[in-house]
């Protein structure tokens, strides 16, 4: 008898052990990738799940200092990463990320347009398939900009008329860049007065604005609350462009500029990382996103390019116009380096940063 119930037992744990195995081998994969707000179409998203038949999470952050400390510190649950060129090469060296497997995305270098191999930190592609380029500067309410006011220009940040009405980006790289072109020197420089020059530079700016904003600025300036933004070309053309099919309307009251002192260039960067459940999901969806078609479609919905050349080749010409710079203005724009190889230079831009963001003194 207790042999007959020992096998019993046994052939029930069986059982339970196939059904568990069975239930796995059928569970959906799930792809999950950290990225910046509003930054995958969410039908391109639909599209890959419908062709690989698995799931698409997004998780999203707001500044790549804070997804680089959210994955240094441990953080585990994503297989895809898009952070800006200047931080590929670090998070390479902390062990963060895996090299690609080109024989698993044929499409990256089949259709990548040579057009912007210039403006990529690494055009081999070891860790990286470049995902969108983005332009910053300033949107800005037409209606509220007093005529003769120079609005093509970084100095309007110091215009007390727009006291209280102005957002900056809570971005060190991108504040921080945009007061050293204020002031005639390089978005890489690592010379510590000019790293300090544009510390207070940047706090001189502090007076006029109403706060540090990398997501929220959109809706700011839609609304009225503030009337300049500091801002990522692809955001401000998502909100001037509007999106039909969410219906939400074009905004012709508002525009964008690329201030004539400069601009900064930064590339996003898609990444595997080295904790994936599922790399293979992860390169799939990298090549998937290279296809002509997806690639159009992904830029109808960011209103922004990315660099896959049958994809901007059936743009629409609107589009075209409103998200491809022509050469001479690209010239103007200068791409953001990586500090990985200097540990010094890392300091004085984290402490200038810090300096900045320090409570202003009273008047």
């Amino acid at each position: 008898m207790k042999m007959k119930m020992t096998s019993l037992i046994s052939a029930a744990a069986c059982a339970i052990v196939a059904l568990a195995a069975t239930a796995k081998e059928t569970e959906t994969p799930v792809l999950r990738i950290y990225t910046w707000a509003d930054y995958v179409s969410p039908e391109v998203v639909e599209g890959f799940e419908k062709s690989a038949n698995c799931r698409v999470e997004i998780d999203t952050f707001d500044s790549n200092e804070t997804m680089f400390e959210q994955i240094k510190a441990g953080k585990k649950d994503c297989d895809i990463i898009m952070p800006s060129s200047y931080l590929v090469e670090l998070m390479a060296e902390e062990g963060l990320v895996v090299e690609l497997d080109h024989s698993k995305i044929p499409n990256v270098r089949k259709n990548f347009d040579k057009r912007f191999a210039k403006l990529i930190l690494d055009p081999s592609f070891r860790y990286n398939a470049p995902y969108a380029v983005t332009y910053t500067g300033l949107m800005y309410d037409k209606g509220k900009v007093p005529t003769g006011t120079d609005v093509t220009s970084w100095s309007i940040l110091d215009n007390p008329a727009f006291k209280d009405r102005i957002t900056l980006l809570d971005d060190q790289r991108e504040v921080i860049g945009a007061a050293l072109i204020a002031l005639g020197y390089s978005i890489n420089t690592k010379k510590p007065e000019e790293i300090s020059a544009a510390a207070e530079c940047a706090r001189r700016w502090r007076r006029n604005i109403l706060k540090f904003d990398v997501e929220g600025y959109k809706a700011s300036i839609a609304s009225g609350e503030t009337w300049i933004a500091h801002a990522y070309s692809t955001d401000a053309m998502q909100v001037i462009h509007g999106n039909r099919r969410q219906g939400v309307a074009p905004r012709p009251d508002l525009a964008f500029v690329l201030p004539k002192e400069g601009f900064v260039i930064a590339f996003d960067e898609m990444v595997i990382s080295a904790h994936s459940q599922n790399p293979d999901l992860a390169h799939a969806f990298i090549d998937y996103l290279y296809r002509g078609d997806v690639a159009k479609a992904n830029m109808e919905f960011i209103i922004g390019l990315m660099p896959v050349k049958p994809g901007i080749d059936s743009l629409g010409k609107e589009l075209s116009d409103m998200i491809m710079l022509d050469a001479e203005t690209v010239k103007r724009g200068e791409v953001l380096g990586s500090f990985e190889d200097d540990p010094k230079t890392f300091d004085l831009y984290n402490n200038a940063w810090t300096k900045i963001k320090l409570p202003l003194e009273a008047k």
